[in-house]
């Protein structure tokens, strides 16, 4: 790992959107586990990009290439717009925090039920979908089973709905990224031996209450978790580097045992009662070749 850098240099990268599941509050856990060295750099769950913009603020991705990826339309879309076009991005997010009430909000959240949602321009969907992402109760993405977004807004008397200066450094740190709308699965058409490959899927539930799956319209239980656990082994097989975050439980532990598991401890936010948050136990699974 490379030491730590000048502070006066340096630029502090981080996620446009928040994220259900995100790891900024686990890198530092997270960050001494990443391997010592490695070509390029795949996130095939990449969510809000926590540990992709850590990684690039540390300078530990220059002259890498870099795949992120995700099914959720939506989110590219926004990822798209960040990396090509900022600058238009901005000047909509600023008409939308003029316009921001209630009223505003359910109207906007309300798009993606007309049939000509898909017809709007690529720079108001993202739009759409950063506005809802900062006004919405916890941050949530959630849909329901016919794909429409349905959280309620939230309770924040002042937004940050346009944030100049995360969208513009973004922009800087996807500037080489490779962004796909795709399945995870599509991982193996890219990457290499010593290729490093972090996995922040869908949490396994830890009861059968607690599944908060819905980052998209498809469910990620137990079918889901072993295929991602086939592309994980073959990954594996060809020397990738491959590191895999989820919940502490016996399916995922069983379902790894062959591979190294280490525990860290997270804050758990996304409960409606404040006894039910708190530290949880988590495991990242990886192989180790350095």
């Amino acid at each position: 790992m490379t030491a730590p850098l000048n502070q006066s240099n340096f630029t502090k990268y981080q996620p446009f959107v928040k994220w259900v599941g995100g790891k900024r509050g686990l890198l530092s856990q997270i960050i001494p586990l990443i391997p010592k060295e490695f070509n390029n750099y795949f996130e095939p769950f990449v969510g809000g990009g926590a540990l992709f913009f850590e990684l690039y603020s540390l300078r530990l991705l220059k002259d890498k290439k870099i795949y992120l990826f995700d099914i959720n339309a939506e989110l590219i879309n926004t990822y798209n717009i960040v990396k090509n076009n900022p600058a238009e991005l901005i000047k909509n997010l600023q008409e939308f925090k003029e316009k921001h009430s209630k009223e505003f909000y359910y109207e906007v959240r309300a798009w993606d039920r007309e049939e000509s949602f898909l017809q709007r321009s690529d720079i108001e969907r993202a739009s759409r979908f950063i506005y809802l992402n900062k006004t919405c109760f916890n941050g949530l993405y959630r849909v329901n089973s016919k794909g429409y977004h349905n959280v309620p807004i939230g309770s924040y008397k002042n937004p940050n709905i346009c944030d100049e200066l995360v969208i513009h450094n973004a922009s800087e740190a996807l500037q080489n990224a490779k962004i796909f709308n795709s399945s995870y699965k599509d991982v193996l058409l890219h990457a290499k031996e010593n290729d490093f490959v972090y996995f922040d899927p869908p949490y396994y539930p830890l009861t059968s209450t607690s599944s908060f799956t819905s980052y998209n319209k498809d469910s990620f239980l137990d079918k889901e978790q072993k295929e991602l656990f086939e592309v994980f082994d073959n990954l594996a097989k060809q020397k990738s580097h491959v590191m895999h975050s989820n919940s502490d439980t016996d399916f995922i532990n069983e379902l790894y045992r062959d591979f190294e598991i280490k525990n860290i401890q997270a804050n758990r936010f996304i409960n409606s009662k404040s006894s039910g948050r708190g530290k949880i136990s988590e495991v990242i699974i990886q192989t180790k070749l350095n």
